[in-house]
């Protein structure tokens, strides 16, 4: 089983938007109904991976209103017969499993035999309070709203009544403890929601996901949620961490310094800018700054001999002190783990992942700085010190306007 990180924070609600289905079949020479089959297969284990890793709700979209309306009659009849299967199977497990069913959309046009089978399983799980599972079934967005308008309506509310969480009660998800979409996933490279869950979605961090559905696998789900966990949620509220102030000229001067030290050994030297270099950037005082400090560097000699053990209890300690510090939301093991792994192979890539872990930004947020340090990294490999200094500057740069 896949796991997540210590200190991962998982969301409460994902939406996984299941695109690409067709698109991944033509391109193997196989039927669209063998697209929707591995896509319901692949729905159903990843709501298994969300339950495991203790995500709450997991909402997917099955069949929209124009699904409905604009696709053949066969392919809609085989997806919404595959979907009846499926509560078939599943039914009991999640019955076992503590997760309620729940139908998104209109309930006035479905066919007979799979309108019973939703309403069987939403009887059958209501009580069920460990998991949610949404699944919208002949759904539009702005339809749900009108829904509930015309419910609120029927109902003789009074205008001045009428307020978010009034109308909340009158959705598809109502009474549910986690209607807001934390996460919004969408495969197949498509970058929009196509209306799915608005109302719920106002403040839900996007990904999306280059990859067809039925290849949207556990591992790459964890990249998602990964990278969820490293953004910082302001909520149109102020930023609870502690901006850095440091001055990127500064910075950058003093890193390809010690880095200049450290390469030809002078390793007095080279300790005493790592210390000069992590006060001025993490703002500390001079005793933590020592300490912090010292710790740093004996990691990065530790990597230079390739005692990855050494440097990883070395930075652990460093990223101890930071954040304790500075209330940075990093897992000291993480990062450390991370950063070890980015000594070790290099690459653009696992710069953003570790900037993003670090900072506590998604991994989108962080191309641009990852781009400069890994140029500055190529020419200190080099030993090219003042074109290393002149990227060097422009990724703090870079990494100040993100963190300030």
């Amino acid at each position: 089983m896949i796991t997540l990180p210590v200190g991962t924070k998982v969301p409460n609600h994902v939406v996984i938007m299941p695109d690409g289905d067709r698109r991944w079949a033509r391109a193997r020479g196989l039927s669209v109904s063998e697209g929707h089959r591995a896509g319901i297969e692949n729905l159903v284990r990843l709501a298994k991976t969300c339950r495991n890793w203790g995500i709450h709700t997991v909402s997917a979209w099955g069949l929209s209103t124009e699904n409905w309306q604009d696709r053949p009659k066969d392919e809609v009849e085989f997806l919404m017969r595959g979907i009846t299967q499926a509560v078939d199977v599943y039914l009991h497990e999640m019955g076992e499993e503590g997760v309620r069913m729940v139908h998104l959309g209109r309930k006035d046009r479905l066919p007979d035999y799979l309108l019973k089978k939703l309403v069987y399983a939403e009887e059958q799980t209501r009580n069920n309070t460990r998991h949610v599972f949404n699944v919208g079934l002949d759904y539009n967005g702005w339809d749900e709203v009108v829904r509930a308008t015309q419910k609120i309506v029927a109902s003789g509310v009074k205008p001045e009544k009428i307020d978010r969480k009034l109308i909340d009660g009158y959705m598809d998800t109502a009474d549910q403890p986690y209607p807001y979409i934390d996460l919004y996933i969408r495969t197949s490279g498509e970058q929009r929601t196509s209306g799915f869950m608005m109302w719920q979605a106002d403040y839900a961090e996007f990904y999306f996901e280059p990859s067809y559905f039925p290849d949207f696998s556990a591992e790459k789900l964890k990249e998602a949620i990964l990278d969820f966990s490293r953004r910082r949620r302001r909520f149109g509220g102020n930023d609870v961490e502690k901006h850095l102030g440091f001055n990127p000229a500064v910075v950058a001067d003093l890193e390809v310094r010690w880095r200049h030290q450290l390469s030809i050994g002078e390793k007095e030297k080279f300790r005493d800018l790592v210390v000069r270099y992590v006060k001025e950037h993490y703002g500390l005082s001079k005793s933590l700054a020592k300490e912090a400090g010292l710790a740093m560097a004996r990691a990065l000699v530790h990597g230079q001999e390739k005692d990855w053990d050494k440097a990883r209890d070395a930075l652990e300690g460093l990223y101890g002190i930071l954040q304790k510090t500075l209330k940075l939301a990093f897992e000291p093991e993480v990062i450390a783990r991370i950063e070890i792994d980015l000594w070790k192979h290099g690459s653009e890539e696992g710069l953003r992942e570790y900037l993003a872990e670090k900072f506590r930004f998604s991994t989108f947020q962080a191309a641009k700085s990852a781009h400069l340090a890994y140029l500055a990294n190529a020419e200190v490999t080099k030993k090219n010190w003042e074109k290393a200094k002149w990227y060097m500057e422009r990724f703090y740069q870079a990494l100040k306007e993100r963190v300030a």
